[in-house]
C-alpha cells in the first residue's frame, strides 16, 4: 500500500545514519522499511487516539529492537546518537498523522537500544 501522507511519503528517513559510515546502509535500509511500514499501518488503521497510535509504534519499536542485533552483527549498533535520530523519526511520523501531542518516550516505549 503506497503511503499517501505527503509529509512522510517523500521523507528521507534515517538520512543521518546513511551519512555516517558506522551504520551499514543495508541495515539502515531495514530501519527505513520499518518506519514506512509503520506509516502504512497508521494509514490502514487510522488510529483515533494516542493509545492506539502507541500500540502501532510499540510494534515498530520491537522491530527496531531486533534490528539492533543486525547492527551489532555488522560491527555497529543503535547507540545514543542513533537512538535520538530514530526517536526523532517516530516523532515526525506521529506529528505527520496529527498526533502532535504524542509523548516521545511513549512512542518508543519498550526499546532496548
Amino acid at each position: 500500500m503506497p503511503i499517501t501522507n505527503q509529509q512522510v511519503a517523500g521523507r528521507a528517513f534515517l538520512q543521518p545514519m546513511y551519512d555516517d559510515p558506522y551504520f551499514p546502509d543495508r541495515v539502515v535500509d531495514r530501519g527505513k522499511v520499518i518506519l514506512l511500514q509503520l506509516c502504512g499501518r497508521i494509514e490502514a488503521k487510522q488510529p483515533s487516539d494516542l493509545e492506539t497510535l502507541y500500540a502501532l509504534t510499540q510494534a515498530a519499536t520491537e522491530e527496531f529492537n531486533l534490528l539492533d542485533r543486525e547492527f551489532m552483527a555488522a560491527g555497529s549498533g543503535i547507540e545514543t546518537v542513533a537512538r535520538e535520530w530514530i526517536c526523532d523519526e517516530f516523532c515526525l511520523v506521529a506529528s505527520a498523522y496529527g498526533f502532535t501531542d504524542a509523548d516521545a518516550e511513549e512512542l518508543t516505549a519498550g526499546r532496548d537500544w
